[in-house]
This record gives structure tokens, C-alpha cells and sequence, in this order.
């Protein structure tokens, strides 16, 4: 007889192959085992469970009509799920972390969205409504002054959102925190701003007392500076000092944006960061709750008195939590209090993470600051505590590295000369400030004295000025360039594959990576 084919009764009845068959499973459920523990069900810091949430938050803003999430039962399971993954510090729980930041992302921008419809019914039609001017008044190209507005509201129902106004011409007894009420034909805005009108109708002007105390104050010393520094070295002046960019005058603002060097009169970080630094140095000899009180007290005083700009609220955010880290002997690592702020900051504003482009320029540069320059200067230069001009090269060239991808996208120009001249006038800065400071102290202190004090603040304002216009002047001093949303994809991967190269060469430690230090 044949032998018959082997079937399942004759394989299940043999003993051998049960032997085969559960010593199979065990060893595949042995393997599945250890690379959960390897991998998956291995303890990480809960710091980067709230990293990748707040990643997940930020592309949830931004993708939030994709994700089609809203209501409040997602909020509910964004929160569940981001308190499971923060309560469960595993590696597989990062992935709650970011599905429920994706989820809180989502509710956040669609929520803000469904408040910003109301604007779509006034569109094309004259409108009267009434607002606060959120900062200083600018005045473009054209010699016409433009307006932020913040708190809408239309026949006294406050509307959500910010409205770009362009008055159509120079108007000067407009200032922050000013309340106008205004009509025009209102039509869409562009970046964050939900709306805007072009040659509106200013019916009324109010201004609260006392006012915008602060603005006060910083009016009232930038007159005095003016009154022993001559223009426009005055203006730039002043604008290292508080931030006060749009008192610039149009040529030397245009001349700065060439050279690459607008950063340096525009309140922001770096403003920040050289008083946060001055302080630590001159208190952390004496106590280090004394150097972070009083930089903690310079921050908010800057902060105050230049506005609460989205660009320095970014800052003082940056600034605040990398203080407090200091202060508790505690480090933050980059790539959690970047993911960090940025969550904060769309949840408090979700525009800017729709197109904001000074919103993604400001991170990209704080990228580069906190991230790239110290690895460069770790891998080129080993443990060497870098020297001022060598820290100003290597965070100058960070930043503008981290920056280029979304300058070319977005307006298509980029400076060749921006390394050469922030090497040059940047180290200064800080004693063009105590100079600027000491020039209109003098002013109000000791007037006869104060021509001959303000003397050496002109001279150095001088250079600074005519270095900026020499630079600005070269015929190459800006490239043209064409990208796409691919090429800036491709560029970050390179950089963050250079960075990812840099540490593991040098292993540079997060502490050491720090805004403040």
C-alpha cells in the first residue's frame, strides 16, 4: 500500500511535532518578550513624554482640518491619554503621548477656527468695529502708518481673532494700547492676522489713563538720548535698548535687513539673553537667588516696557523656563523646551502655527542657538570654553543655517553678508546699550555734562552704522533663491542628521546646551 499524505489528524497526533510546535511558541514569545523590555516597555524620562506631546500639539494646530477632531470628549481622551503616557513613563506610551497631543492639537485649532467664521460673513463689507493697538504703529515702504489690533469687538460683542489696519497714510498720535474705533471694508487677512482693512475711517481715538505706563517711561528716555545722540544713531541707539525697531528710519531699517543684522535692534531673545547674562555675572558671586532674582526682574522689566510682542512673549518663555532650570540646578534639554514653548504658544494662539512666519523664524534661529552652536563649538573646538567673538561666530552661523530654508521659502532672498557683519558689530552690542543707557541717564541726571558723556556712545553708533550701510551697499550682499516645501523638508533632515553626527561624536551633555549660559 501507498503511503498516504500526511494530514492534521496525523500531524496533531504526533507527539514530536507537539514538541516542535509549543518549543516554537515559546521561543517566539521569549523574543517578543525581550524586545519589549529592550525597546519598548523600558523606563524614559518624563520630560520626553511631554516633548512628543507638545510635538503632537504643534502638528495638531497646524493639521487640525485634516484630523477632523473637535469637541469636548477629544479634549477629554487628549487629556486621559497624555496623563497615561506622563503617569506611564514607558517607551510605548510615547506614542499616547503624541496621538493625544495630536488630539488636543486638532481640538485647539478647530475650536479657534469655528470663532474665526465669523468673520467670513463680513467680508467685503463696511464694517464698524473697535480694538486695541497690540503694538507700536509701523509705517511701510509707502510712508503709510499700519496698526495690529487685538480685543475686536462689533457693536460690543467681542470678536475673536487680530485685524491688520493701513491707514493710508502717516498718522503719529497713535500709540500702543490705544482703543480705536474704526469702519472700512473688511477683508481677508494673511499670517495671523484674521482680517483687514486698508484706509479705514478712524472714528475715535481713546486713550486709557494712566495709559501704557511703560511706553511712557520708554518714550520718555528715548527723547532724552535723542536730545545728545545724533540721528539716525539715536534710533539705533534706542533700538538696541528696548527694541524699538519701527523708530528706525527707512534706510538704515533696509540696510540692516541686507546686512543680516535686524535681529539685533528687534526685541527678542538675544535682547534677553545679554540681560540675563549681565545679571548672572554680577550676582552670581554674591548669591544665586540674588542673580536670579535680578535677571529674572530685568527680563519682565524688558518685556514690559517693549510690549508684549508675540516674538518677545516667545522669548521671555524661553528665557523664564531655561532660568528657573538654572536656578533648581536642573537641565532642559533642548529638544524638550523647544517642543515646549511652542506648544504654549499655539495653544495661547493658534495662527501662528497656520503660516506665522515670524513665529517659525523665531524657533528655527533658537534651533540653531541652542542646539547647533554648542555642538559646533564642542566638535571644532573641543572643551574650550569659547571666547565672546568665537560664540557670537558660531551662534550667528547656527542661526542663520537654521533660518535659511524658511527665508528662502518665504521671501525668496537670503544674505550673503549676515556672518560677516554680526562678527563685526555684534560683540558690541552690549556696550552700545550700557553706553545708550548712560547717555540718556546723564541727560536727566547731569545735563551740562551730558554732551561730552553721550560722546563715545556717538562714535560707536557711528561704526556701527556705517558698517551696516558698507555691507548693505555690496553689490552681492543678497542672493536670490527659489525653494519649495521639499527642499526646506530636505534641509532640516540634513541639519538635524549634522547635529545628530556632532553629538554622537562629541556627546556634548544637555546642561551644557543652555539659552542662558
Amino acid at each position: 500500500m501507498g503511503s498516504s499524505p500526511i494530514g492534521p489528524s496525523t500531524v496533531n497526533s504526533s507527539p514530536l511535532w507537539r514538541v516542535f510546535y509549543f518549543s516554537g511558541v515559546a521561543i517566539l514569545f521569549s523574543v517578543y518578550y525581550g524586545l519589549m523590555k529592550l525597546f519598548l516597555i523600558r523606563d524614559v524620562h518624563v520630560s520626553w513624554q511631554i516633548s512628543v506631546a507638545c510635538v503632537g500639539v504643534v502638528v495638531g494646530t497646524a493639521f487640525y482640518s485634516w484630523l477632523g477632531l473637535g469637541g469636548l470628549g477629544w479634549f477629554l481622551t487628549a487629556f486621559v491619554l497624555i496623563l497615561t503616557a506622563t503617569w506611564k513613563a514607558k517607551r510605548w506610551t510615547l506614542a499616547l503621548a503624541l496621538i493625544g497631543g495630536l488630539m488636543l492639537g486638532a481640538w485647539r485649532g478647530g475650536g479657534e477656527m469655528v470663532l474665526l467664521k465669523n468673520y467670513q460673513s463680513l467680508y467685503e463689507k463696511t464694517v464698524q468695529l473697535s480694538g486695541v493697538v497690540s503694538e507700536d504703529a509701523d509705517v511701510d515702504k509707502r510712508g503709510n502708518t499700519t496698526l495690529r489690533m487685538k480685543d475686536i469687538s462689533r457693536k460690543g460683542e467681542p470678536i475673536a481673532g487680530k485685524i491688520w489696519l493701513s491707514l493710508g497714510k502717516r498718522v503719529d498720535n497713535i500709540q500702543r494700547s490705544d482703543r480705536l474705533e474704526f469702519s472700512g471694508k473688511l477683508q481677508p487677512g494673511f499670517g495671523t492676522f484674521s482680517a483687514s482693512i486698508y484706509r479705514p475711517e478712524i472714528i475715535k481715538i481713546e486713550r486709557p489713563q494712566p495709559g501704557d505706563v511703560a511706553l511712557g517711561v520708554r518714550n520718555w528716555f528715548a527723547n532724552a538720548v535723542r536730545q545728545v545722540v545724533a540721528e539716525p544713531q539715536a534710533s539705533l541707539g534706542v533700538g538696541y535698548l528696548v527694541g524699538q525697531r519701527r523708530a528706525l528710519p527707512p534706510d538704515l531699517d533696509q540696510s540692516l535687513q541686507i546686512a543680516g543684522l535686524t535681529h539685533i535692534v528687534v526685541a527678542s531673545g538675544y535682547n534677553l539673553t545679554i540681560l540675563v547674562r549681565l545679571a548672572r555675572r554680577l550676582f552670581a558671586k554674591v548669591s544665586k537667588y540674588l542673580s536670579t532674582l535680578s535677571a529674572a526682574t530685568m527680563t519682565i522689566g524688558f518685556i514690559v516696557i517693549t510690549g508684549a510682542s508675540p516674538s518677545m512673549s516667545r522669548a521671555g518663555l524661553v528665557t523664564g523656563l531655561s532660568l528657573a532650570a538654572w536656578y533648581y540646578g536642573r537641565a532642559i534639554h533642548p529638544l524638550v523646551l523647544l517642543p515646549l514653548a511652542m506648544a504654549v504658544t499655539v495653544l495661547i494662539d493658534p495662527s501662528y502655527a497656520w503660516g506665522d512666519v515670524g513665529w517659525q523664524l523665531s524657533f528655527a534661529a533658537f534651533a540653531g542657538v541652542i542646539i547647533m552652536a554648542p555642538l559646533i563649538q564642542a566638535y571644532y573646538f573641543g572643551n574650550k570654553k569659547p571666547g565672546t567673538l568665537r560664540q557670537i561666530l558660531g551662534e550667528t552661523l547656527a542661526a542663520w543655517l537654521w533660518t535659511l530654508p524658511i527665508l528662502a521659502v518665504a521671501f525668496g532672498v537670503v544674505s550673503n553678508v549676515a556672518i560677516f557683519a554680526n562678527l563685526l558689530i555684534l560683540p558690541l552690542v552690549p556696550l552700545a546699550m550700557l553706553l545708550v543707557f548712560v547717555s540718556g541717564l546723564a541727560v536727566l541726571i547731569f545735563p551740562p555734562m551730558s554732551s561730552v558723556l553721550a560722546w563715545p556712545t556717538q562714535i560707536l553708533l557711528e561704526y556701527m552704522t556705517s558698517t551696516a550701510q558698507f555691507f548693505a551697499n555690496l553689490s552681492w550682499a543678497q542672493s536670490e533663491i527659489q525653494a519649495d516645501f521639499w527642499t526646506v523638508g530636505f534641509a532640516y533632515l540634513a541639519l538635524g542628521a549634522w547635529c545628530a553626527w556632532m553629538w554622537r561624536k562629541t556627546k556634548l551633555r544637555p546642561e551644557q546646551m543652555n539659552v542662558i549660559e
